[in-house]
């Protein structure tokens, strides 16, 4: 069998603990706090990065570059890997797709970059159906074939408490901003890979999680029309910085969702967090390709 390393980046939500458990590589998002570049993996923790955002220091995120994704990919292939996975954030939501794409083609097929349009959960799903075909024999270019085949077959939603970290991406305009925060209006986004787009606006917190369960349990009943509840996962995610409010997130999914028998709770990586600021909620649902 092929020796296949799979490789993402900080976008998919999985720590450096779990990337040893599972046998993943991880390539750093590097994370810009008024000029100084750090990384969630290197000992960024989550409380010092939150606390950073909430004073309003002047935070930004950019893409690993070049020299570093290729000196990730050149290592990989030294220590005895024959093909690479690499399973970067959408390419509807970051240029680094793209630009990982170019540099491959110095590599004969040895690295084959998906662009399975996915972030957070969804992205996650992808690497553990990546790590399932490696297993049973697959090689790199049929599991990028298969999970770009599947790319579609997912969706988030995700609303946010303060639209003001969205007016700094741009993806709101300052207008809206303040008019959210006077009205307390709370955005839910949907995500199927490309950017997000606002699928409805109310006010408060309590109706946009209720509008965010709504939502996925359409999407959910459109996929078990043609496939078995152990296909599907649901993955709650979130930016609270209060455990027992992740929990109570994902116990909310949980009576939702009574009958999908793996649901599970996976923080939003710090990069994600930059965009949405704390306090976030998401729902990402996937179907899953690898047989269990």
């Amino acid at each position: 069998m092929m020796k296949i390393a799979i490789l993402t980046d900080s976008n998919a939500g999985i720590d450096i603990n779990e990337a040893k458990e599972l046998g993943v590589h991880l390539a750093y998002t590097p994370i810009v706090i008024e000029e100084e570049t750090f990384y969630q993996e290197d000992g960024l923790t989550k409380e010092k990065f939150y606390a950073e955002l909430k004073s309003d220091k002047n935070i930004t995120t950019s893409m690993p570059s070049p020299g570093d994704i290729m000196d990730r990919w050149d290592k990989l292939l030294d220590e005895g890997y024959e093909q690479i996975v690499y399973i970067p954030l959408s390419s509807g939501l970051s240029n680094s797709c793209h630009a990982a794409i170019q540099l491959s083609e110095e590599y004969d097929g040895k690295v084959q970059v998906v662009d399975n349009h996915r972030i957070s959960v969804t992205m996650r799903q992808a690497v553990l159906d990546a790590i399932w075909m490696a297993d049973n024999g697959k090689d790199a270019k049929e599991i990028k074939e298969a999970l770009e085949a599947n790319a579609f077959d997912s969706i988030i939603y995700l609303t946010v408490d303060d639209l003001k970290y969205l007016k700094k991406g741009g993806r709101v305009t300052p207008a809206a901003a303040a008019l959210g925060a006077v009205l307390n209006i709370k955005p839910v986004l949907r995500t199927v890979g490309e950017n997000f787009d606002a699928v409805d606006k109310v006010r408060g917190s309590k109706r946009a999680i209720s509008k965010m369960l709504d939502y996925t349990e359409e999407y959910v009943n459109k996929l078990l029309e043609n496939n078995d509840t152990s296909k599907i996962r649901i993955g709650a995610a979130g930016t609270f910085e209060k455990e027992e409010d992740a929990n109570s997130w994902l116990e909310q999914v949980k009576e939702r969702f009574p009958n999908i028998p793996d649901i599970y709770y996976d923080p939003l990586s710090l990069v994600v967090g930059v965009h949405t600021g704390p306090e976030a909620a998401g729902i990402g649902v996937s179907l899953i390709l690898r047989e269990e």
